[in-house]
């Protein structure tokens, strides 16, 4: 098989666990409309089924840190794979409200694994001037799964087979456990666990080039040399420390504003959105299916962007866009407009502006960052963290959100999500340090300097969106 293929190999099977999250956070948006119908679901007991597999994500990712620094990446996503299996079967069989609850929950743990370990596992295989769209492309492959399950969710709906709907997220788990094992390991785990041969035949397959791999390892051996001599346990205190404080903040407040901007709304609640503004179930599973592909294809220019023109600028513009989309949706609610193709029109005309300018920014880029800006030997244990809040994070809005679309209306939800967008904005613009076309061994010198603490210095290093293209 030509040295090409080998490598596009890695990225698929590397990526796949995103179709596996996509389709199953995705799929129960239709199934829900059909699940009701056969087991008695109260809005809160609807926000558990949701939810449920949010907490699942929560001790997945809490538990990936230490499990992908001793199993290895690649070993952790073959784990994930097979969580996936047995939470799937298990909810296309469940047969009351706790069953159904406790097996999104298993589905939740895989989630949670593979949220944690793909990013990892794709960011500390790729080279630097590619790492953006390569680490993106996991991003990519979870539009697709949302975009797949949306579309199964279509070709079910008229039989009412939400079991149906849920369980064939079995096929792509079962080509990710066969898939995966034929890949290597990181090369920046092996070198981290003494086995630096290996590494070097992982290097040199991957960048066909037994010069540049050489070097590449030497700079992982000194960064590994450097982070072993001054290392101590990853605790909350250290992380809270001088010395690591800035980098753990940007990181928190990077998962806090993916999540409190409104996307997990607009995934898990958008056909129940439309039927209540007047669609039918067959309608707004449609409609679905075109948001769902939307997403998937705003984030191919997302992949190709990232690493041209950087992070901040894409965080930036999609902040913007997100902002406009959510007034307009509030405004649209709040208007008082009856039911029909004006108040139609309006609502997927916000959607799809939410949804274009998530998918191009804030979708990907987030999971690109995170690996990116911790040093390498804390690296897997503060994505968990940071990852187990992003679930947190998720699981709270999942919740809370049916109850408030009951109470309150949608309008007013929108409103609160278009300031939060805007909050999102400021936060990239004076926070956020820019990433572009560094070493991960780069990036993490001048993290520890205590340099993305000081967003004004944009001549030393590309902190202000200006940086990007220094």
């Amino acid at each position: 098989m030509p040295a090409r293929i080998k490598n596009a190999l890695i990225w698929v099977f590397g990526a796949l666990g995103g179709i596996l999250w996509g389709y199953d956070t995705g799929v129960i948006s239709g199934a829900m409309l059909f699940i009701k119908n056969d087991i008695a679901l109260t809005p809160f007991l609807e926000g558990l089924v949701v939810s449920g597999l949010l907490v699942g994500a929560m001790l997945g990712a809490g538990l990936s840190g230490r499990l992908s620094d001793s199993w290895g990446r690649r070993r952790l996503i073959l784990a994930a794979s097979g969580v996936f299996i047995l939470g799937t079967l298990g909810a296309s069989f469940a047969f009351g409200p706790a069953s159904l609850i406790v097996f999104r929950f298993v589905i939740g743990i895989g989630v949670g694994i593979a949220s944690v370990v793909v990013p990892l596992y794709l960011t500390e295989l790729a080279p630097k001037q590619l790492r953006g769209g390569l680490t993106s492309l996991m991003q990519l492959l979870v539009t697709v799964g949302i975009f797949v399950a949306y579309v199964t969710d279509y070709l079910l709906a008229d039989a009412e087979a939400w079991r149906w709907m849920i369980g064939l997220g079995v096929v792509p788990a079962a080509v990710l456990a066969l898939g995966i094992i034929t890949q290597p390991e990181s090369p920046r785990w092996l070198v981290g666990k003494g086995r630096t041969d290996e590494a070097r035949t992982v290097l040199t397959r991957l960048r066909g080039d037994a010069g540049a791999a050489g070097e590449e390892l030497a700079e992982i051996e000194r960064a590994e040399r450097t982070e072993r001599e001054r290392s101590e346990p990853l605790t909350l205190r250290r992380l809270l420390s001088p010395r690591l404080r800035p980098v753990f903040v940007v990181g928190m407040l990077l998962v806090l504003f993916q999540n409190f901007v409104g996307i997990n709304t607009i995934i898990y609640y958008a056909p129940t959105l439309l039927t209540d503004i007047g669609f039918g179930s067959g309608g707004a599973i449609l409609a679905n299916v075109g948001i769902g592909l939307l997403n998937m294809l705003m984030t191919l220019p997302a992949m190709r962007l990232i690493d041209r023109k950087g992070r901040k600028p894409l965080l930036l513009f999609g902040a913007l866009g997100m902002c406009a989309a959510m007034v307009l949706l509030a405004v649209t609610n709040l208007s008082g407009l009856g039911y029909g193709a004006l108040l139609s029109v309006l609502t997927l005309l916000g959607i799809a502006l939410y949804i274009a300018s998530f998918a191009i920014s804030w979708g990907p880029v987030q999971w690109v960052m995170l690996p990116e800006l911790f040093p390498m030997r804390i690296r897997a244990a503060a994505v968990s963290l940071c990852v187990l809040f992003n679930w947190l994070f998720n699981m709270i809005v999942a919740l809370v959100f049916p109850s408030l679309l009951h109470a309150w209306g949608a309008g007013v939800n929108f409103l609160f999500f278009a300031g939060t967008t805007l909050l999102a904005f400021l936060f990239v613009q004076r926070l956020l340090p820019e990433t572009k076309g560094r070493s991960l061994e780069e990036i993490e010198q001048d993290l520890l300097r205590g340099r993305p603490a000081r967003p004004e210095a944009e001549g030393s290093v590309p902190v202000s969106s200006g940086s990007a293209s220094h």
